[in-house]
Order: C-alpha cells, then sequence, then structure tokens
C-alpha cells in the first residue's frame, strides 16, 4: 500500500493560517486526484477539499470555501491544504488521500485509495 507522508500541523490561534503538506512516493503521484478530509471529536470523518490530477480543478466543503486552498505541486509529489481564517471549529484530525479512478464526486472518503496517517490542527479560541 501507498502511504502518504503529511506534516504541517500544529496549533494556530484563531483567525490564523496553516499549510498542510502531503506527499507520496514518487512514481506513484502522478495523476490522482487528492483530497483532504478531517475528523473532530465525536464526529464523523468529512470531506474538505479535493483537486484533480493536474490541480486545475478545485472543489471544496461550504464550510472552509473562501478560507481553504487546496492546491498540488506534482513535480514535487505534493498536495498542500492552505488553512485560512481558521476557526476554533477547524479544531481536527486532518488526513490527505489519494484517489485513483476517474469516477465518483470525489466527497466521500470510500472513493480514496490511499491515505496519511493524519495530522493535528488545532485552534485556539
Amino acid at each position: 500500500q501507498v502511504q502518504l507522508v503529511e506534516s504541517g500541523g500544529g496549533l494556530v490561534q484563531a483567525g490564523g493560517s496553516l499549510r498542510l503538506s502531503c506527499t507520496i512516493p514518487e512514481g506513484t503521484f502522478s495523476r490522482y486526484a487528492m483530497g483532504w478530509f478531517r475528523q473532530a471529536p465525536g464526529k464523523e470523518l468529512e470531506f474538505v477539499a479535493g483537486t484533480d490530477g493536474s490541480g486545475g480543478s478545485t472543489y471544496y466543503v461550504d464550510s472552509v470555501t473562501g478560507r481553504y486552498t487546496i492546491f498540488r505541486d506534482n513535480a514535487k509529489n505534493t498536495v498542500y491544504l492552505h488553512m485560512g481564517v481558521l476557526k476554533h471549529e477547524d479544531t481536527a484530525v486532518s488526513y490527505c488521500a489519494a484517489k485513483r479512478r476517474l469516477s465518483g464526486s470525489g466527497l466521500s472518503a470510500s472513493e480514496y485509495d490511499f491515505w496519511g496517517q493524519g495530522t493535528q490542527v488545532t485552534v485556539s479560541s
């Protein structure tokens, strides 16, 4: 199984920003669609943001639209999630995921094949 490697989580004050990074081994990242999910305490895993293989198309959950930006650098086999205007409710474990199939909406966790271990994002009030 391909292992995604995440970094960038941490503690930030409300209103601040944070950038998460996710990499996969060279030769594997290729043109996979990539997504970010999160799971807050007591909540189900939630789709946050996604992008197609080229980074030309992006999509977000309503609660982060306008605050978060997903982008990728295929030369570095890396996808990023810039999180801005962070709120306490953004506190969650964030996961990156890779999707091989072209079909599907890209919004469901079940569509993704490879996952990172998660990185904690904590937003203080």
